[in-house]
């Protein structure tokens, strides 16, 4: 089975599939067709990634590189096409792919939250084939459904997520440029990390680190 031969091939860099789907049985269109293959970094990416050799070689866009060479090598191995959300423009709607896979769902703070990583959510990548390999039943449900306090709604040091779920860059970035604002700079975001499923996930808060300095700029 070609899933379970990318689960294999995709664990030893620290990468795991976060969903996949059929574009036909979504879209219902005749031009969408084949199958999609989301594939994120797990709690065993950080390590991995830190030994490469695009992580040391002071080059821009370390981890972009890295998990084009890992996706690609996957995607050489299996004959698929592999495809990058940092690729564009036009950029591949990620965003709308991994909500079609009914593992990403909408959390109460409009950020998406997946079923095992909860808000701390890293896609690296996606195979494209052009049929439609067979794929388990996706039967998660949103983890926001049963978790009563959703910590996550009032995390936020500055209330950079409103009730309308504008997100306001700005005042998140000028915090962190404050004093109080380096927990978030050396741990992650506060929301992200108050969710449960978060919490769960264990990642390593200097992978974490790593995206709020790219986020920052």
């Amino acid at each position: 089975m070609i899933f379970s031969l990318i689960e294999k091939l995709a664990a030893p860099s620290g990468l795991f599939v976060m969903g996949a789907f059929h574009p036909r049985r979504v879209y219902q269109a005749d031009d969408a067709t084949g199958t999609l293959v989301l594939l994120g970094a797990d709690k065993t990416c950080w390590p991995k990634f830190t030994a490469s050799t695009e992580y040391r070689d002071g080059a821009p866009d370390p981890l972009d590189r890295w998990s084009k060479r890992m996706i690609g090598w996957i995607a050489n191995e299996i004959g698929a096409k592999d495809v990058y959300p940092s690729d564009g423009p036009p950029y591949a709607p990620f965003i709308g792919w991994a909500l079609n896979t009914n593992r990403f769902f909408k959390s109460p703070t409009g950020m998406m939250v997946h079923d095992t990583a909860g808000l701390m959510i890293s896609i690296r990548g996606a195979l494209r084939f052009d049929a439609e390999i067979e794929l388990p039943a996706a039967t998660a449900v949103s983890p926001c459904l049963s978790c009563a306090d959703q910590p996550c709604v009032t995390a936020c040091p500055v209330n950079a997520l409103s009730a309308d779920h504008a997100y306001d860059v700005p005042a998140c970035k000028a915090y962190l440029d404050t004093a109080a604002g380096q927990d978030c700079m050396t741990r992650g975001c506060k929301v992200r990390r108050a969710c449960p499923v978060s919490q769960a996930f264990d990642r390593d808060p200097a992978q974490s680190a790593f995206h709020m300095v790219s986020f920052k700029g």
